[in-house]
């Protein structure tokens, strides 16, 4: 089936003709309250139809396009409100494209609901766009609760925000003495001046024996104006601390409950090795890095700078199948990190890497930073390439070399194993030392080696 439009140039009428690659396809334009749906011309008497967002409606909205024959439906990822409705839609055996909004920019001076659901009916059926990645549904369940828990983390940071906040009211500055305001010394404090205990000797009895700051610093800081508003809001701020912490406990609870479903990809237990980054409050009280190692069924914490966060996030955002990323230039320029080429007229105008916010890239970024110091091979080039590009290139090229290391230890369920850049380094550098001796040799001159 094919669809012709003119285009009047010059007075003469030219005919173009585009082929339908998929004839029963179907555009949707997500709202918060409404959708418009767009089917072919052949398919129904009125191809465009308005559901609201309700579940029954969805439902018809669902019913009436396998009635119309349609097996493939495209839409925008707009905003959270696009779940419902790929969820309904998929459960009555329809294709889901989700597509980026980017890809389906329409004609400027003419956006309007119902365009933008013929636009991408039309799109659809011509076959220029393309899905995006969405992994399958318990790893989707997984990736709902650990986005969750990260929002929880964020607002318990504006809670400890609250407490800094009201000490320093109090002229109080402990916060500047201990490194950790919520650790064990740190709480214990608080938790004292809220009970009303406002002496620095007796608070001073609260430090921990790893506290490096004297007792003289630690009894100066603790020495402040403790007004009853002050303490008031320091009560409320340290309940509001406490409220968030548990909520993180129970979705740590959920979290871990939906990991042990998973069947284990390896009965091997995990291999000791040094941490990359040091453990923080903010990681789960499970053991998360045995249960991502039997699942995953290799150890993605052994590669230098990947802590288990990185790797949770590595696997509540694609999960163990890598089936759907053909290579791993694929997998690395779904995750932002590959150049992307503009080319024009035989010429590259540009191999800036798109803006993303993909979870995953900004937690390699994050890894690659902390390989600065790092004295592994990781470490070694990313100061060579921070030399060589600078700081922001080193992280994004650092990021990128992690990102493909992770892709052939998923894919192919091995250890991560180090001496092999040894042999590639070896390799390049062979390489490097023939070279040198041939532009000598053509110059008519000899390399003597020492």
């Amino acid at each position: 089936m094919t669809k012709r439009t003119k285009k009047q140039t010059k007075g003469k009428t030219i005919k173009r003709v585009f082929h339908e690659v998929k004839a029963d396809a179907a555009g949707i334009d997500i709202g918060a309250s409404e959708i418009f749906v767009a089917v072919p011309d052949d398919r129904d008497k009125k191809p465009i139809r308005k559901y609201l967002t309700f579940t029954q409606d969805l439902n018809d909205c669902a019913k009436w396009l396998v009635e119309c024959g349609i097996k493939t439906v495209a839409m925008e990822s707009t905003g959270v409100y696009w779940i419902p409705v790929y969820d309904i839609l998929e459960s009555y055996g329809l294709e889901v494209y989700l597509v980026n909004a980017r890809h389906v920019k329409n004609v400027p001076g003419r956006k309007t609901d119902v365009v933008d659901c013929q636009w991408l009916q039309y799109l659809h059926s011509v076959g220029l766009l393309r899905s995006s990645f969405r992994p399958d549904g318990e790893i989707v369940a997984i990736r709902s609760l650990y986005r969750h828990r990260e929002n929880l983390i964020r607002q318990n940071g504006s809670s400890i925000q609250h407490i800094q906040k009201s000490l320093t009211q109090m002229n109080v500055f402990i916060h500047n003495v201990i490194s950790d305001i919520v650790g064990i010394t740190g709480l214990a404090i608080i938790e004292a001046i809220v009970k009303g205990q406002t002496n620095p000797q007796e608070l001073l009895k609260f430090k921990n024996y790893r506290i490096k700051a004297s007792d003289e610093d630690i009894v100066k800081s603790l020495t402040g104006n403790y007004k009853e508003e002050h303490i008031f809001t320091l009560k409320q701020a340290l309940k509001t601390f406490h409220y968030f912490k548990d909520l993180i406990d129970d979705t740590d609870k959920e979290i871990e409950k939906l990991l042990l479903k998973f069947n284990s990809q390896t009965t091997n237990t995990l291999p000791p090795h040094k941490p990359s980054t040091a453990k923080n409050n903010n990681e789960p009280k499970f053991d998360l890095a045995n249960h991502l190692y039997r699942i995953l069924g290799t150890d993605l914490t052994a590669i230098n700078g990947v802590s288990s966060h990185t790797a949770n996030t590595i696997f509540t955002e694609i999960g163990f199948n890598l089936d759907k990323f053909k290579t791993v230039n694929h997998f690395t320029s779904w995750l932002g990190l590959s150049p992307n080429n503009k080319i024009s007229g035989g010429k590259i105008l540009s191999v800036k890497t798109l803006n993303s916010s993909n979870p995953i890239a900004k937690a390699l970024r994050i890894s690659a930073m902390t390989l600065s110091n790092s004295k592994s091979y990781l470490g070694n080039y990313y100061r060579k390439m921070r030399a060589r590009l600078g700081a922001p290139k080193a992280i994004t090229a650092a990021a990128h070399k992690l990102a493909r290391i992770i892709y052939s230890m998923l894919l192919n369920k091995t250890p991560y194993d180090e001496s092999v850049f040894a042999v590639q380094e070896l390799k390049r550098q062979e390489k490097k030392k023939k070279a040198i001796i041939n532009q000598a040799q053509a110059l008519g001159l000899q390399v003597l080696e020492t």
